[in-house]
């Protein structure tokens, strides 16, 4: 198992009546509600809590990009990336995971090929590429994308950063949305051909699916409603993989779980409830308005019938409405408990999604730094050691940066 550490940085002092009173957490929560020194002492901790956990020795650090919310402060991924990068570069063994670039807001796009290639260069080759359509309140309402070009945008962003990584010479690039005369992009990344790619999303269509499956890069299931919620996406993703003829490699997949470890299954209702019920209750609080704007979906999702980012999540909202904490955990929104029980719950949902990489929310809504720091240290130590092994020997490692490989060209000179 690979096994990677996020945070969405969320802001985490919402008022308490902030669900009823305010709309949305998203595009129209008035930015009067934050306070910068407040947001001045989060930032420094969320960053504590990435620099230990790469102290402990996870196989990954995780950051993404979001706007305009107080859901997560994290506007740039790759700006975040590079205040833990040589932090990563002196560790063992632990690779930076980027989730992601929303590719078709950058203009121009080769700013996301040079940022990474710069990032892969510092860190030694442990950058991982996590490339996102991006979310409808991000990239339509906020950003201004119309809905319909957004998918056109991506792919041709996708096409020019990937070219952009692999070409030697200087080339033009002549797109729809996109029209530069020199493409010449510096640094290029220590990983040849490229950085590892992966492709975050919550919507599971058809679309993503193949795009995923065709071109080998990693599915990255990022849903905040837990293992149970995931199965039916997963087991589709498994499915038409086996229509496509490929491997069923679980190392073809990730997937994000919120994780509750304390030292028995009583103190962690008492350490994490209040913070699993903001996180639930606040930060997901997104208004059906600014959710999917028209054309946002594909018209392969469409006819498909496949359910939208949206719609999905909306889903597993209605599901968690009205659950205490004992059905939270035993309906797999929140794998929590004991040090034993955390492990037991993990390693059936990993077996059962069929997952080799593991991304683990472990600091999330109103969690004090302390308490993030003490789920981070038992997870590391109590945990992670226990489910590292699930794969061992079935299936080979892949979309994750070839460490040895790497280790060996630095020595060799080559």
């Amino acid at each position: 198992m690979k096994i990677a550490y996020m945070n969405l940085m969320p802001y985490r002092d919402l008022p308490k009546d902030f669900n009823q009173k305010y709309e949305s957490v998203w595009v129209t929560l008035p930015n009067a509600m934050f306070d910068p020194w407040k947001g001045h002492e989060m930032y420094n901790e969320y960053l504590d809590g990435y620099e230990y956990a790469i102290d402990l020795g996870f196989d990954a650090v995780a950051v993404n990009e979001h706007h305009s919310n107080a859901y997560g402060l994290m506007p740039s991924p790759n700006l975040f990336a590079a205040m833990v990068a040589r932090k990563v570069r002196k560790s063992e063994k632990t690779c930076l995971l980027i989730l992601g670039d929303s590719l078709a807001l950058y203009n121009p796009p080769v700013r996301v090929a040079e940022e990474l290639a710069a990032l892969d260069v510092v860190t030694g080759g442990r950058v991982i590429a996590g490339f996102p359509v991006g979310t409808s309140m991000d990239t339509n309402y906020v950003y201004g994308i119309p809905p319909a070009e957004l998918r056109e945008r991506y792919y041709e962003a996708y096409e020019l950063v990937k070219k952009a990584w692999t070409t030697r010479d200087v080339f033009h690039f002549n797109g729809n949305y996109t029209q530069l005369r020199y493409v010449n992009v510096w640094p290029r990344p220590i990983q040849q051909p490229h950085p590892p790619i992966w492709i975050p999303g919550a919507a599971g269509s058809i679309e993503t699916y193949d795009f995923c499956a065709n071109n080998e890069y990693q599915y990255c299931y990022l849903s905040f409603y837990g293992h149970n919620f995931a199965e039916a996406k997963l087991s589709a993703y498994w499915e038409r993989r086996q229509q496509l003829g490929k491997d069923m490699n679980p190392y073809r997949t990730a997937f994000y779980q919120t994780v509750c470890v304390s030292e028995t299954d009583e103190r962690a209702q008492l350490d994490y409830e209040e913070h699993v019920n903001y996180f639930f209750n606040n930060s997901l609080h997104v208004s059906p308005r600014y959710a999917e704007a028209p054309g946002y979906r594909s018209a392969a999702s469409i006819r498909a019938g496949m359910q939208s980012q949206y719609s999905s999540e909306a889903a597993g909202a209605q599901l968690r409405r009205g659950l205490n904490w004992k059905q939270l955990v035993e309906q797999g929104f929140v794998v929590a408990g004991s040090p034993a029980s955390v492990r037991d719950q993990l390693r059936e949902a990993i077996k059962r999604l069929r997952i080799g990489h593991l991304l683990v929310g472990l600091n999330f809504g109103s969690m004090p730094h302390y308490l993030a720091m003490k789920n981070i240290e038992l997870f590391a130590k109590e945990v992670m050691p226990y489910i590292r092994d699930i794969w061992d020997d079935q299936w080979p490692v892949v979309g994750w940066p070839e460490t040895q490989k790497r280790e060996q060209s630095v020595q060799t000179g080559a």
